[in-house]
Formats: structure tokens, C-alpha cells, sequence
């Protein structure tokens, strides 16, 4: 009976697009009914959902990752290679960077498997909307959570498909018969993502306290402002103009009187260890611990380290080695060096950021092989390393930019929020005369000012992508390649797999008609 209570309570999630994918548990189909007549009669049982609805957010980092970054300008192979500079192929991961995606090799599938998760927060809704068995104050707490993480997963679905189905019910009985559903208008998604904020926003009321046992794992009203802010900025560039751009500015500073604490940590690195997890930067992060759950897309960004051997550090002034560099990876992903030389030497993130491998000097010269991410190094653990990390949805460097993003929107200056985050970067090196804003080249152009910031302090997070397309094509065109010419790909094509499944869905307008 545990079994099939814990493949119902996966499985209730399955959606039209990704049913084939737990057909295998719902092998007794009155269990269904059963088991979630069973559920739902203490509080403990409402607190144990709710965590794992969380465990499973966590399970989509991988896709996070891969819809927020690995088609902006960060990742590549070098001119004149087709693999890695260590030799490991990118085994069709470059058909995202490249924007050659089609719908048998869409890059992510089954909408990311978000549905699943989708349906979950769904029942929640449902079941704590008719109970009396959790408190009131707990109730809309968890609703404040369940509404801000469902607009959470439409607001990626949005910006990677368009056109989704939107499903707010939530699915109890499988009805094979009832499968296909069309996909919603664009302005039906967004509707639907700013009422669930509103919603979130409601029933946290005022209360910006962090989870007291699970600390920044956990949603909060200090997330959902983030969001708040995040999608209000996209649509102040799409018509909602200063309006909009007025709701994200004081999202972000409402988060700023209510949670004080938050605010940047002196040292850049502190902000990624696995030992300094729950810190006043970490708004909210997708929580790994050792022996329980570790980065998932990691393997792909790191070499193998029977490979990564054969370079050096010229930094360190050593050649790579199995005990220190055992990365254990197969570099399907590697950082671009001209990614890496968009930094200034004197800027703390470079290094932190970004490993540069290079070959063997000649006349004591180095010279630069190729480039991976270093930004999660996890921890060592009986001789291996374990990527531990906790992935930042969202911190404190990302408040100030997108509050320097919406006073440029207002005709505001952005200077203290840039400012703040610059001196950061470069520490005992800062000088705001060289460094500061609207001190540097850049800086003559405001957006490109904050796109270059957000892209240094961002990198493996996420974000790059999803950036150049909040700002607008014109952005993503100058920065990836992609012409206007190739506007429908700024958009991901559906999978095959997804439009068999739901014959109702059509491909995204664009690629090739299925």
C-alpha cells in the first residue's frame, strides 16, 4: 500500500503531455481513488506534501539551467573545434547554443516535466482550500507557497513555449479518453501567472519570515516578490510601460523593508559553498546535502578528470591533478573563453566563475586551452567530490540589478544598486572612478550596462537567456547569434513525444508542422 499511496501521489501530477511516463505505476487503477481518500487527514501529512513539492521543484534544476542559460551566449566550443577542448563531444547539447533544435531534438521535453509538479501544487490548492484540519495562518502560508510556485513554473513555461496548457485542476482520476487539451493564448498564461502572484501575495499578507525548519528551501513572500518583479519588468517592455516597471520597483523594495537582513555578503565566494548555505544573500535556493541530492546538470559542465590532467592552471602555476581536480564530469557544456575574457582581471568573479585550462607552456608561456564552470565546487568526500551546492533561484545581487533595471525603466539612476554590487566584485581593487557607474565604457548605455553585470555575477544560474529575452529580440539577436530572420526560435519546439501525446497541441509557430 505505501508503494501505490507514493506512485498516486507522483503520478497525480501527470498531465496530458507527460502521461506515458508513469503508465507503469498506475497499474491498479482503483487505487487511485483510494489512496488519495486516504491522505489528507493530519497536518503532518499537508507539511509532508508541501516538502515534497519542494523535493520535487529541485528535481527540475537541470531544466532550469538548461531553458535559463544554455542558449545565450555563455557556452560553446571554441573557432575551429566541434568538441570540447578536452576532446569530450557535446553529444547534440550544442543544438541549444546553436539554435538548431527541432522537435526530435528539442533540448528539453515534455515541458520540462514542470506539469507533474504543476498538478501537485494544484491538489495542494485544492485540499487546503477544503480542509479545517491545518490552521488558518499555516493555510495561507502554504497557499502563499503553492500560488507563487505554480506562477513560478508558468512564468518558465511562458517564456520558453509561449502558447501551454494551462491546468489548474487538479488530476485525480486518469481519464485516457480525456487527455488532449490545446494549448492557451500567451496573454492567457500571463493573466493566469500574475493572478497566482496576486494570490501568493494575498495570503502571505505581510509576513516575510523564512521557512523556521527549512529556512531559504522553502517558497516565501520574499520569492514571490522576486517574481513578482521579474515578470512585471517583462511585461513592461511588452506595453505595460512604466506601470509595470513601477509594480516590479516596488516589489523589490518591499522586499528590502520586510526581510532586512537580506543583503550582499562581503565575500563573492561564500555565496555558492556547500558550507554556507541559508546566508543573507540566499532569497531562495533548491536545496542539496551530501548523500541526499546533489546539482544535477553539473556533470555536463565539468570535465572528466582523467582528461582535465593533461592541462594546468597558470594562476596556481600547477598542472591539474586527479586529487584536486576530480571533477568526474563529461564536458558536454563548456564555457566559452571569450565568456571568460569578458572579465576584467581585477574582478573577483573571473576566477571564482570560471576555470581556464591551459596546454603545457612553452618558453614558460601559457597559453589558453579552453574554459569550464567552477562556480559550484561542491565538497570532497571519501575521495570524491560531491556537487552539494545549493542552485540560487534567487539572491540578493539579483534584487539590486533588477531594482537598477526598473529605475532605468523609470528614467531613475541605477547607479547605488550597480555600484553596490560592482564593489563587490572587485573589492580592495574598487575604484569607483575606474570601475564605477556610469564610470565605465558601457555604462553609456544603461541596459547593456546592467546585461554585462547581470551576466558576470549570474553565470550558472540560469539567467543569461532569459535576460537578453526580458529585455527584448533586438538583444538576443546582437548576443547569440540567431538573426531576425530566425525570430520563431527565440521560442523552443515541442517534442514529438509531447505532440503525440496530446494530439490537441500544435507545434510552436515556427519549426516544422507535426
Amino acid at each position: 500500500m505505501k508503494k501505490n499511496i507514493k506512485n498516486i501521489l507522483i503520478c497525480l501530477g501527470i498531465s496530458a503531455i507527460a502521461f506515458s511516463s508513469c503508465k507503469k505505476d498506475l497499474n491498479l487503477s482503483p487505487i487511485s481513488n483510494l489512496s488519495d481518500a486516504s491522505y489528507w487527514k493530519t497536518a503532518d501529512q499537508f507539511d509532508a506534501f508541501l516538502s515534497g513539492v519542494h523535493t520535487r521543484f529541485r528535481e527540475h534544476t537541470n531544466n532550469f539551467e538548461f531553458l535559463g542559460e544554455v542558449r545565450s551566449d555563455i557556452y560553446g566550443t571554441d573557432p575551429g573545434t566541434t568538441a570540447a577542448f578536452t576532446g569530450e563531444a557535446t553529444q547534440g547539447m550544442e543544438r541549444m547554443w546553436l539554435h538548431t533544435l527541432d522537435a526530435d531534438n528539442s533540448g528539453v521535453s515534455n515541458f520540462g516535466g514542470f506539469y507533474n509538479n504543476i498538478n501537485q501544487i494544484n491538489l495542494l490548492i485544492s485540499k487546503l482550500n477544503s480542509t479545517a484540519i491545518v490552521s488558518d495562518a499555516t493555510k495561507k502560508n502554504y497557499l502563499g507557497i503553492a500560488y507563487g510556485m505554480r506562477a513560478y513554473y508558468y512564468f518558465q513555461l511562458y517564456r520558453s513555449w509561449g502558447k501551454v496548457v494551462i491546468v489548474t485542476d487538479p488530476t485525480v482520476n486518469i481519464d485516457i479518453s480525456n487527455l488532449a487539451k490545446p494549448a492557451s493564448s500567451e496573454a492567457d498564461v500571463m493573466s493566469l501567472i500574475k493572478s497566482d502572484i496576486n494570490l501568493s501575495n494575498e495570503n502571505f499578507g505581510s509576513d516575510y519570515s523564512f521557512s523556521a525548519k527549512n529556512k531559504k528551501g522553502f517558497w516565501s513572500k520574499s520569492a514571490t516578490q522576486m517574481l513578482n518583479a521579474e515578470v512585471y519588468l517583462w511585461t513592461s517592455y511588452r506595453g505595460g510601460g512604466t506601470a509595470d516597471a513601477n509594480v516590479a520597483k516596488t516589489a523589490l523594495t518591499s522586499i528590502q523593508s520586510g526581510a532586512p537582513a537580506l543583503t550582499l555578503l562581503p565575500n563573492f565566494a561564500d555565496v555558492f559553498s556547500s558550507t554556507s548555505k541559508d546566508n543573507n544573500e540566499v532569497i531562495f535556493a533548491s536545496r542539496n546535502k551530501l548523500n541526499e541530492a546533489t546539482l544535477p546538470f553539473i556533470g555536463n559542465f565539468v570535465p572528466q578528470t582523467s582528461l582535465i590532467v593533461n592541462f594546468y592552471d597558470s594562476l596556481a602555476n600547477r598542472k591539474f591533478d586527479v586529487v584536486t581536480d576530480n571533477y568526474g564530469g563529461l564536458l558536454r557544456v563548456p564555457t566559452k573563453i571569450a565568456t571568460y575574457r569578458k572579465f576584467d582581471d581585477k574582478d573577483v568573479r573571473k576566477n571564482l566563475t570560471i576555470q581556464a585550462a591551459y596546454s603545457q607552456p612553452s618558453a614558460g608561456t601559457f597559453k589558453i586551452a579552453g574554459a569550464f564552470l567552477k562556480k559550484y565546487q561542491g565538497e570532497q568526500n571519501a575521495g570524491s567530490r560531491a556537487f552539494t551546492n545549493d542552485f540560487p533561484i534567487y539572491r540578493y545581487a539579483d534584487l539590486l540589478l533588477l531594482l537598477a533595471e526598473a529605475k532605468v525603466a523609470l528614467g531613475e539612476s541605477p547607479a547605488a544598486e550597480i555600484n553596490r554590487v560592482r564593489l563587490r566584485a572587485y573589492g580592495a581593487n574598487y575604484s569607483e572612478a575606474v570601475y564605477g557607474y556610469p564610470n565605465q565604457a558601457i555604462d553609456s548605455d544603461p541596459k547593456e550596462a546592467i546585461l554585462q553585470e547581470r551576466l558576470l555575477e549570474f553565470i550558472g544560474e540560469g539567467k543569461r537567456w532569459y535576460d537578453l529575452r526580458r529585455m527584448g529580440n533586438n538583444y538576443v539577436f546582437a548576443k547569440t547569434g540567431l538573426s531576425s530572420s530566425e525570430a520563431y526560435k527565440l521560442l523552443w519546439p515541442i517534442d514529438r513525444t509531447s505532440l503525440t501525446n496530446n494530439r490537441a497541441l500544435t507545434q510552436t509557430d515556427g519549426y516544422p508542422a507535426f
